[in-house]
């Protein structure tokens, strides 16, 4: 099966469950394209849906493999107001050079659970911005064999500060560590490093009006020996149109630098909430 085979197959998904999305009863988080956490959490009892495809050239040491496409599924739920839990599972697929034995491989990948905390909400006239904490663990779901998994338990613990700079932008910063295992994605990310992986993000959105908010991002990790050669450093322009206050588009361009980034990358996905 050719490269465009396999896209226009995760296109076909991504439609199918937006119809499905669209013809069930369901605020927006406007987290998605962005790889920087909010220090927001979904609501008691209401559920946040997620789908996002990503289609990356990857850097030349990955070669044979030249690009991946990774389609995410993610659902948040609110058990209070300020603690959510969250679970996505990502299907990834690779294209590879001609001259590989096989072009193309397709599988599932790790999958995660995590719990977010919103320990402080933002306040108007306070100097003191939002906080929040993460801590996620991913279970190796994915294949080794087929490289859409890492074989390892991940153990990723992050920190969340925002800040509304005026009435309509915000900054958010993220600062976190892996405890064990690895942040890849397939082929994206530090892959199968013994020892703790420090990550860090950094964004800042607009809203330009109810329906517009664009923003621009950086984020990336390094082991534990800080070599950067072997790091993750990509940066990213995006933002969301919504199309009404339940329901948006995300949309993304990503650029990177050293191993575990992606050279080029670009983003589209939907978020839901009911």
């Amino acid at each position: 099966m050719q490269p465009v085979d396999y896209l226009f197959h995760d296109i076909l998904r991504l439609i199918a469950c937006l119809l499905f999305i669209l013809l069930s009863s369901l605020s927006v988080s406007a987290q998605l394209p962005f790889y920087t956490d909010d220090a927001d959490t979904t609501h008691r009892n209401k559920f946040h849906i997620e789908i996002s495809n990503e289609h990356d050239i990857l850097q030349r040491d990955a070669y044979p493999t030249k690009r991946q496409n990774t389609l995410v599924f993610t659902l948040n739920y609110g058990i209070t107001d300020k603690l959510e839990f969250g679970v996505n599972a990502p299907v990834i697929t690779f294209s590879n050079s001609r001259l590989a034995a096989r072009r193309n491989i397709s599988g599932h990948g790790d999958t995660q659970f995590g719990l977010k905390y919103n320990f402080l909400a933002e306040r108007e006239g306070s100097k003191m911005p939002a906080l929040g904490v993460v801590f996620y663990v991913e279970a190796p779901s994915g294949s080794v064999k087929k490289g859409t998994g890492s074989s390892l338990y991940d153990y990723w613990l992050y920190g969340i500060v925002q800040k509304s700079i005026t009435k309509k932008t915000k900054v958010r910063l993220n600062g976190g560590i892996l405890f064990s295992g690895d942040d890849s994605t397939g082929l994206i990310g530090i892959k199968a490093e013994r020892g703790q992986v420090f990550t860090g993000n950094a964004s800042l959105v607009r809203d330009f009006n109810d329906k517009w908010t664009l923003g621009i991002e950086v984020f990336g990790a390094v082991t534990g020996n800080f070599k950067l050669d072997r790091g993750q450093l990509t940066t990213q322009i995006g933002g969301n149109y919504a199309f009404t206050e339940k329901f948006s588009l995300a949309f993304g361009v990503l650029s990177g630098k050293f191993s575990a980034s992606p050279r080029a990358g670009a983003l589209l996905g939907f978020a839901y909430d009911f």
